[in-house]
């Protein structure tokens, strides 16, 4: 009898170190994805100042500023999953990017002390970013394990969870970034 009863002490404490695991997990991944969110607020708050800065000095960029300011509307509005933001904010960065590259073929404008100072901002909120993003993904890895593993699989499949994405670069954004191709017309 008391075998019994130990064995239903240890399999019901079990259970509650699963859930509570689980539970856990899914909360720091929220949690940690919450930073990335206040991140990107804080990023596209910056954007429109260095789109002014930028816009005063590249006039033949309009397309590539028009795009930022527009996917930056879209990502503030609300409206947006967590993947769909995912794949937002990976265009962005890439979007940035070639404009700290265009940057580097404007003399004026890199000397220009605001452009400095929205330059230097940037850079740090991008390390930022980058920094959220892996802690993000280690906590998504961490998640997606528990989701999938014997036994919180089990679990986790009670409690309808599933895996979710890390973030990932496409393939373009792997590459090089051609100054060349950001002055075509």
């Amino acid at each position: 009898m008391w075998v019994v009863i130990v064995i239903g002490v240890v399999v019901l404490f079990a259970v509650i170190f699963i859930y509570n695991s689980l539970i856990a997990k899914k909360n720091q991944v929220k949690n940690i994805f919450g930073t990335i969110d206040a991140l990107l607020k804080k990023r596209y708050d910056l954007l429109p100042n260095l789109i002014a800065t930028v816009k005063a000095y590249m006039q033949h960029e309009k397309d590539l500023l028009r795009e930022i300011t527009e996917m930056r509307a879209k990502a503030v509005s609300g409206r947006m999953s967590d993947d769909e933001q995912v794949v937002l904010d990976n265009k962005l960065s890439k979007m940035l990017g070639g404009i700290m590259v265009a940057v580097e073929n404007y003399p004026d404008l890199k000397a220009n002390e605001n452009f400095m100072q929205l330059q230097r901002t940037m850079n740090e909120l991008e390390e930022q970013i980058s920094a959220a993003r892996r802690a993000y993904n280690a906590a998504v890895t961490t998640y997606n394990n528990a989701v999938e593993m014997f036994p919180t699989n089990l679990a986790a499949s009670m409690m309808g969870y599933k895996t979710k994405k890390v973030f990932e670069i496409s393939p373009e954004q792997r590459e090089n970034v051609d100054a060349d191709k950001i002055f075509e017309n």
